[in-house]
């Protein structure tokens, strides 16, 4: 149950109106932020049933798709508290059309069935008539942008049942690592948001058609944050990223579908979507492990992410001499210099001195023997391993395959 705040009079004059909007952790979030508001509860509506819980609802879900059971299912909504002295109910109610996708059918982004049907309940005959209103006139707005006809449920609030307290605030309680997506991206006619700027589609012409990521962001979101603070403002791949605000992709681009959620990270291929990754919670290790699978050949991927090695003088840069940089094939960041580099016989690129903070260090008991694994510090995957049979000054020998390395020549980088 989320609250504006805390100490809201006891004598207030408030009225209520429940929505559904696809999955109510979100939802409750994104309604609580509307000045007015001074309760959000997460809960069940909608069904041919008095009470029930959650598992009871998806379990229904479930004898409703095999075909046996025909009683009507709740939707998770949200019951919206407000003050009418402070907010009136159209500007709730625009909210809730901009704040998710009402054209969807019994579907809100990846969540299926009829339990994450859009809705709205009313309790009263003026309820309806601003429900419908406002209805007609974002219908307008969505038509214009493309979207098809709205499928949002408007009837008579029946059955209410309050979520568990665990789905109270449950977004507060359990960050996991994205952000609703605010809607369509349509602004009602006449809002504020209507009334703000813009944020532009991305051009196709200043992307690489080849291959391009693209973050999808969304205002006000953490982890969108956090996300650019911890991968973003190192980024040295060679796949060109960049991010933007607005939830549609380049004209003549396709995304393979909606977008749900932010930050998503949505790897393009001649204007194609091949990959995406949802989500971002700090874990660099899970996103480098998602690109590396996208970049990466199968036998780069048995290397870097399976601990594999390859077959002696069969790698890679083993006779690579020329100035310059071995980076990892993800992330880009440097590895070793070239003059680090020494012929040790082994049939392995051999260093004896790593670019500074470029590795990190693991004990490897596999085989039957007791090594020193070396990882990139940037992705994390797999290098190889360190023995002290080196040359001076550090008689360190890293041992590493060549085939997760990528050589980047200075004269290249200088060009």
């Amino acid at each position: 149950m989320t609250t504006q705040n805390d100490t809201v009079n006891t004598a207030m004059q408030t009225d209520s109106i429940v929505l559904g909007m696809g999955c109510f952790w979100g939802a409750e979030k994104r309604m609580s932020e509307v000045a007015g508001v001074v309760d959000v509860e997460s809960g069940y509506a909608g069904g041919d049933f008095k009470k029930v819980g959650y598992y009871d609802v998806l379990g229904h879900e479930k004898a409703l798709q095999a075909g046996k059971a025909s009683e009507r299912n709740h939707a998770e909504v949200i019951k919206v508290t407000f003050n009418p002295s402070l907010v009136n109910l159209q500007t709730i109610l625009i909210k809730f059309w901009e704040n998710h996708n009402p054209t969807q059918g019994d579907r809100q982004g990846n969540d299926v069935g009829t339990n994450y049907r859009s809705a709205i309940y009313y309790h009263n005959e003026d309820q309806k008539a601003v429900a419908i209103q406002t209805r007609d006139t974002y219908q307008q707005a969505l038509t214009q942008a493309g979207y098809p006809k709205i499928t949002t449920e408007i009837a008579e609030l029946r059955n209410y049942n309050s979520a568990e307290e665990y789905h109270q605030d449950y977004l507060k309680k359990n960050p996991n690592g994205y952000c609703g997506l605010g809607g369509t991206g349509v602004a009602y006619p006449g809002s504020e948001s209507a009334k703000g700027p813009t944020h532009p589609v991305l051009k196709a012409s200043d992307l690489n058609s080849e291959r391009q990521l693209i973050v999808f962001e969304a205002e006000e979101c953490e982890f969108c944050k956090l996300f650019k603070r911890e991968v973003l403002a190192s980024w040295q791949s060679e796949v060109p990223i960049v991010t933007t605000l607005n939830t549609n992709p380049p004209e003549g681009w396709k995304l393979q579908k909606t977008l749900f959620a932010t930050p998503t990270i949505v790897l393009f291929e001649n204007g194609q979507e091949t990959s995406r990754f949802t989500g971002y919670n700090g874990d660099k290790p899970r996103f480098w492990k998602w690109l590396g699978f996208q970049l990466l050949t199968p036998e780069q991927q048995r290397i870097a992410f399976e601990q594999g090695t390859e077959y002696a003088f069969t790698g890679s840069h083993l006779d690579e001499k020329r100035p310059g940089t071995f980076v990892d094939p993800i992330t880009g960041a440097p590895l070793f210099r070239s003059d680090t580099k020494f012929e040790s016989g082994t049939g392995w690129p051999s260093f004896f001195n790593p670019v500074e903070g470029a590795i990190t260090e693991h004990e490897d008991r596999s085989h039957g023997m007791l090594r020193i694994e070396v990882r990139s510090a940037s992705s994390g995957i797999h290098l190889g391993h360190v023995f002290n049979d080196g040359p001076p000054p550090t008689y360190k020998r890293y041992c590493i395959n060549g085939n997760v390395l990528k050589f980047v020549a200075d004269e290249d980088r200088e060009q």
